[in-house]
């Protein structure tokens, strides 16, 4: 690795598993000094000792939780990345209100609470953010109203702060990735299996037919992604959206003859 950020202190939200550990992983490789917070419990304890960060055990819809959390970096912070997330299966007609506010609550703002905190700290030190969002953000799909609008939501509030801070040096992106393999999408596809009377592998197979890669991600490409927009590379990126989905939004099987 080459030391993208070495001197720099990273808070990585949802560090204990998929995206966000593999992003936690990574940047400790590039030099990062981190503070790992969420509610992984033993395991986020683990991705800290593998990473040699601290870890900050809390739940992001709690403000004083966030606001510890925080603190523990000292005023050092200079990159925010929220990886915690939730999906809940509804449609638009069978949403529950618990769901809907529960994933709104976790999705849109959680990721809100940790940035309003960690700005202080990022105007002094011209920061980065990196919320991950979703391609559902975009391109719903079925069983996804609550998480969609979520992660829609979620863009939105990412580019207030990258117009209302771009002059104090901060940068804020969103990356959207498509499928990747991670615990919460192996959930995803169980559900379906339940419903489809298949299997995890089955399921996992139909979404890659319709990825122009013809293949689900690892969760070490969403972190190089993360690593991209959290580093000095992109110097002059801020309010933007990149999608990591492998062309599984592109019509990749609907070419007009």
């Amino acid at each position: 690795m080459s030391g993208r950020l070495h001197g720099k202190t990273a808070m990585i939200v949802g560090a204990a598993t998929g995206m966000g550990r593999a992003t936690a992983e990574r940047f400790a490789a590039e030099g990062a000094d981190l503070v790992l917070f969420g509610l992984g419990g033993t395991m986020l304890d683990e991705v800290a000792r593998a990473t040699n960060g601290r870890a900050v055990h809390g739940d992001v819809t709690k403000r004083a939780e966030v606001e510890a959390a925080i603190a523990a970096c000292k005023d050092t912070l200079d990159i925010v990345v929220n990886a915690a997330g939730i999906i809940l299966t509804d449609d638009p007609e069978t949403v529950t209100d618990e769901g809907w506010e529960r994933t709104f609550a976790v999705n849109t703002t959680g990721a809100m609470n940790v940035c309003r905190a960690a700005l202080p700290q990022l105007r002094q030190r011209g920061g980065a953010i990196v919320n991950i969002a979703s391609v559902a953000a975009f391109n719903s799909g079925p069983g996804m109203a609550s998480y969609a609008a979520s992660k829609a939501a979620l863009v939105a509030y990412t580019r207030s702060i990258a117009n209302a801070y771009g002059a104090d040096g901060v940068r804020a992106n969103v990356l959207a990735p498509g499928w990747v393999r991670t615990p919460m999408s192996e959930m995803e596809m169980d559900e379906l299996a339940r419903r489809n009377g298949t299997s995890r592998e089955e399921e996992f197979e139909l979404v890659r037919q319709r990825i122009g890669l013809k293949r689900i991600a690892d969760a070490s490409e969403i972190a190089a992604c993360c690593l991209f927009l959290a580093s000095d590379e992109a110097s002059f990126v801020t309010g933007a959206v990149l999608l990591a989905d492998g062309g599984g939004r592109a019509p990749v099987s609907n070419r007009a003859v």
